[in-house]
């Protein structure tokens, strides 16, 4: 009989997928206790996403790379920690980018409190990932700076847009790459590094890991337009009504072969003309060349996986590869 599933993944071998209960019980355990502050306010805002849940994807992802050294090495949980804020303290900030009302269902910190509150709350959220970095060594530091380098890159190009002359599709895959993909990267690599496991294992681990990120983006990009809200639990034309250009508008709009489309994909979509958009969407090559980017990148994953040493979690991380085409429709 199977073990039950860990953060939607159904993992087949029964140790493992106790390992990775045991190990994100730990992590929430000490994710929550990492943002206590002696001021009752800033534990309240620093926890109000951390109780809103989430799928603690790239704790997973460095729980998952750790069964390729030492997964009871010391510095795994701490590490997981330090991805996991680093990933609370982007989305507070983005919700205020975005002008985002809702976050996981709950009101977002900046519509519960202000922007200031948001912005600050997401700077404590950092500071505590980088105190717990701190005991990790100079070679992880590294790894985390790389990183936020890349998630602030990304969100400056996704910004201000691709320039004169750009490909659009080439642009947003960058923009998906250094936002998306970076930390789920260096989920690999922290679980890879934090156990002990080799280094061309890391390299792999590092590369499949966001090769897998940028893939799952792009299925939430075929779940805006192809999903019904009852089969995703999302509502259907988010995007298109807020006027971002996934990558399926974006070869839609690069055919230039329907005016209607074009039209109505110029700038946000009106509520009046969203079903009309998504079925016209939904009927467009654009949707099969986007599907086919996705199955590329879902490809590059399993490239790197079929190196990796022969154990349960290589077995885990193809599950995942599959699930990640399984779960676009």
């Amino acid at each position: 009989m199977s073990a039950p599933p860990v953060v939607d993944l159904p993992i087949e071998d029964e140790r493992l997928a106790q390992d990775v209960t045991n190990g994100l019980a730990a992590v929430e355990k000490l994710l929550r206790s990492s943002v206590e502050s002696e001021d009752a306010f800033v534990t309240e805002a620093s926890k109000h996403l951390i109780e809103a849940g989430g799928k603690r994807f790239r704790t997973l992802m460095v729980l998952l790379a750790a069964q390729f050294g030492d997964a009871s090495a010391p510095g795994v949980v701490p590490g997981a920690v330090v991805i996991e804020l680093t990933h609370l303290g982007s989305l507070y900030h983005d919700d205020v980018m975005d002008e985002a009302p809702v976050r996981r269902g709950s009101p977002s910190a900046n519509a519960r409190w202000d922007n200031t509150v948001a912005i600050l709350t997401g700077d404590y959220l950092f500071a505590q990932a980088s105190d717990l970095l701190a005991d990790l060594g100079p070679e992880l530091i590294r790894v985390q700076a790389q990183t936020f380098s890349r998630l602030v890159q990304g969100q400056i190009r996704e910004t201000i847009g691709p320039r004169d002359g750009e490909d659009p599709v080439g642009h947003y895959l960058h923009v998906l790459a250094d936002k998306t993909g970076s930390l789920i990267a260096a989920s690999g690599r922290f679980g890879a590094l934090l156990s002990g496991a080799p280094a061309d294992v890391e390299e792999r681990l590092s590369r499949a890991c966001e090769a897998i990120g940028v893939a799952w983006q792009l299925g939430d990009d075929l779940l805006d337009v192809a999903s019904t809200g009852a089969e995703s639990g999302k509502t259907p034309g988010t995007d298109l009504k807020e006027g971002i250009k996934t990558l399926p508008v974006l070869y839609a709009l690069a055919a230039g072969d329907h005016p209607r489309l074009t039209a109505l994909m110029s700038g946000p979509v009106a509520d009046e003309d969203l079903d009309e958009a998504l079925s016209l969407l939904r009927a467009h090559s654009g949707m099969a060349r986007a599907r086919a980017e996705l199955d590329a990148w879902v490809d590059r994953a399993r490239d790197d996986i079929s190196g990796l040493p022969d154990i349960p979690a290589k077995d885990a991380f193809l599950a995942l590869c599959d699930y990640v085409v399984e779960r676009s429709g």
